[in-house]
């Protein structure tokens, strides 16, 4: 088992940010209490599990912290929100800073920013925002379609489109998260993705987790059920590919201007790995994909979480 070196000081104080107010707050309470406990495992007794909320500015300015380790999910959690208190109360805090953290969440202005780099791939898609008209919108994608929130995670309002008299019904459900909404085209592969982390100021791809859902799709229950998904760590591709879905990875992250922690998922289609998003706070709940990629390549849950801390204040 690979031991991480510890590079904060034990007696820090560290608030564990948890809950929030997105649709992800219950992920994000098991992710936050994870965290939480991995740290009082690891010696750090002033860490606290903080949940955030409207008062959280109030909350970290009384609690004189001097790290915030972001266990947030959602919007004002990976969005840049709690990365700008958190700037200007100048507490350094885990995971991506501001630019690329409201970047990430955005899909059509990642999708923008990574098109500018030519060896990574991407399905076609369009973007549709409140007054467009739908159909003129997508009438050069093929279906099936994927439809979904631009600016959403867990899955929240997806909807897999097989013919044209469904698509409106899917956008209303995607609409209800958002006003603009992303129409992808569907990639009729499998579900990779990898981690990418950084130890000593550089970036470094996890193990690729092949998934397969026993839904038809990743959706939430399948992310969030034991038993709903078959997690294969390393995944079936060669040596080639792997290297080939690893090196992806790694170039969307620095893209997108990440730093500290992402986790990049793919679809597999004729060995062609084509990027669907960047996860800037992954999850990190007992079922979470990020603990099963360190684990496979001997980080066990702790030393994620110390890996992780140690790169508090990177995001500058």
């Amino acid at each position: 088992m690979q031991e991480i070196k510890n590079v904060i000081d034990k007696n820090a104080k560290i608030a564990v940010l948890a809950g929030g107010m997105s649709s992800e707050h219950d992920v994000s309470m098991r992710s936050g209490k994870g965290c939480f406990e991995a740290l009082q495992r690891l010696g750090f007794n002033n860490a606290e599990l903080v949940v955030v909320d409207k008062d959280i500015a109030n909350k970290l300015k009384e609690g004189q912290y001097d790290y915030a380790f972001n266990a947030l999910h959602g919007k004002y959690g990976e969005d840049g929100c709690i990365q700008g208190i958190l700037e200007i109360l100048q507490i350094p805090y885990t995971g991506c800073g501001v630019m690329s953290s409201s970047l990430c969440m955005n899909k059509e202005f990642t999708k923008r920013i990574l098109s500018t780099n030519p060896d990574i791939v991407m399905a076609k898609s369009a973007f549709v925002r409140k007054g467009d008209d739908l159909m003129e919108k997508t009438k050069g994608l093929t279906y099936p379609l994927f439809v979904k929130p631009v600016c959403e995670g867990s899955s929240f309002g997806m909807t897999k489109v097989d013919k044209k008299e469904d698509l409106q019904s899917a956008y209303e459900t995607a609409v209800k998260y958002n006003d603009d909404v992303l129409i992808e085209e569907f990639i009729d592969g499998f579900f990779v993705t990898v981690g990418v982390l950084e130890k000593d100021e550089k970036p470094f791809a996890t193990e690729v987790l092949e998934i397969r859902p026993k839904n038809e799709w990743y959706d939430f229950e399948a992310k969030y059920t034991n038993g709903m998904s078959e997690f294969i760590c390393p995944a079936r591709l060669s040596d080639e590919v792997t290297k080939r879905v690893k090196e992806a990875a790694v170039m969307a992250f620095e893209t997108a201007g990440c730093r500290s922690v992402s986790r990049i998922d793919f679809m597999m289609k004729d060995n062609v790995p084509y990027l669907l998003e960047i996860n800037t706070s992954p999850g990190m709940t007992a079922v979470s994909d990020l603990p099963a990629q360190a684990a496979a390549m001997d980080i066990d849950y702790d030393n994620l979480v110390l890996l992780i801390l140690n790169s508090a204040g990177l995001n500058k």
